[in-house]
């Protein structure tokens, strides 16, 4: 049976943590077809927090409480939490979940059960149908939630997945957490670092589930999230969006020096008295050594192609796969041309360069040349 633990940081919650104690191991975890256990990480509450949950643990076998040491913010307290559940408790999965009632205890049953069927990463959702956000929230509360919201999903490119900022996730241990960089977290201090958690987990999950989640009001207190907290989330998901494109960055940056490449050769062949189609043939075949040359030493250094013979192997492969793009060019270059004349062979260029030649060229350099992706068949073939 697989163990899931909930990691739940407190502090000074000692009017809600008797309560979800009552509510969530009591009553809900019992409904649960796995071995669920809770894990209080506190920090050094002033009241009687600790005192509660020790004493729940003497009769629950399942109740466990740690301090979260020296580092004070709640990702400091979720990376003591995840590391003492995989390495004391032998969790198969974690979960993250509030103390205050802001994620009700009745949603933890069917986000087990989402992972229970083969999720990796399992998301409460407050953005999907069935999802909510409190009906008493003020309205530019509610608009700062869904614009921020919206902006870390365009930031990132994730259009699928509703809900970016929520802080009631479920992550697997083997493939997922066990890859995770906790101690290389961003902004561990503030909120902003579950933007950074949720970046990595999707990185590593081949299956990502979204559970609606009626999120509610704080029972006790104020939301802690503030103007600071918010720039600082914004800030994380811009440095993770710039971070994760920074490969396409470079080779678009090279698709340009190849464009231009391209651009003089098609001139000077075509002055030299070539007919357009071996024009445009000849600088497409300079334009390919240059975007082999500089993807190879700049783009994917990473996965540099080294020694002469693997180099001449590797340029007479990428010759091949570049054929697509050869013929891309050589056939709708010259018909472009056609159309709207010699004088605007640079838009021609542009258009087949940017809509056709960019996107082939990029999952073929990924995929068979650096081969920095892998087909999810190829993943399980290796797994």
């Amino acid at each position: 049976m697989d163990k899931v633990v909930i990691v739940m940081p407190a502090w000074n919650e000692s009017d809600n943590i008797k309560r979800m104690i009552a509510e969530l191991v009591d009553k809900e975890l019992p409904q649960i077809n796995a071995e669920m256990h809770l894990l209080v990480v506190d920090n050094y509450s002033k009241d009687d927090t600790a005192k509660i949950v020790e004493e729940a643990s003497k009769t629950r076998n399942n109740v466990h409480i740690i301090q979260q040491g020296d580092k004070s913010g709640l990702g400091w307290a979720y990376i003591a939490g995840f590391k003492y559940a995989v390495s004391k408790l032998g969790a198969d999965a974690v979960m993250e979940m509030d103390a205050d009632f802001q994620h009700p205890p009745r949603f933890v049953k069917p986000m087990v059960e989402a992972y229970l069927e083969g999720a990796d990463y399992v998301i409460g959702s407050r953005y999907i149908p069935g999802g909510s956000i409190p009906k008493e929230w003020a309205f530019f509360r509610k608009f700062i939630s869904f614009a921020g919201n919206l902006f870390i999903r365009l930031v990132l490119l994730k259009p699928r997945i509703h809900d970016l900022t929520t802080g009631f996730r479920l992550t697997r241990v083997k493939g997922v957490l066990d890859k995770m960089d906790l101690d290389n977290l961003m902004e561990p201090g503030r909120f902003a670092h579950k933007v950074h958690l949720l970046y990595q987990a999707i990185k590593n999950s081949k299956k990502v589930v979204e559970v609606p989640l009626e999120f509610a009001s704080r029972t006790q207190e104020k939301s802690k999230f503030n103007t600071k907290e918010m720039i600082a989330t914004f800030k994380v998901a811009i440095i993770l969006g710039i971070k994760d494109k920074i490969r396409f960055i470079k080779f678009g940056t090279v698709g340009f020096l190849g464009f231009m490449v391209n651009f003089i050769g098609i001139r000077v062949f075509r002055g030299m008295g070539l007919a357009e189609t071996l024009a445009w043939l000849f600088a497409t075949e300079l334009a390919i050594i240059n975007n082999y040359t500089l993807n190879n030493i700049w783009t994917f250094k990473e996965a540099k192609i080294g020694g002469l013979g693997k180099t001449i192997f590797k340029f007479l492969q990428f010759n091949v796969t570049s054929a697509g793009a050869l013929a891309i060019q050589s056939i709708f270059g010259p018909l472009g041309v056609r159309l709207v004349g010699v004088r605007f062979d640079w838009l021609v260029l542009a258009v087949v360069v940017v809509l056709m030649v960019l996107p082939y060229n990029y999952l073929m350099y990924n995929l068979v040349i650096w081969k920095t992706w892998k087909l999810p068949w190829a993943k399980k073939a290796n797994a």
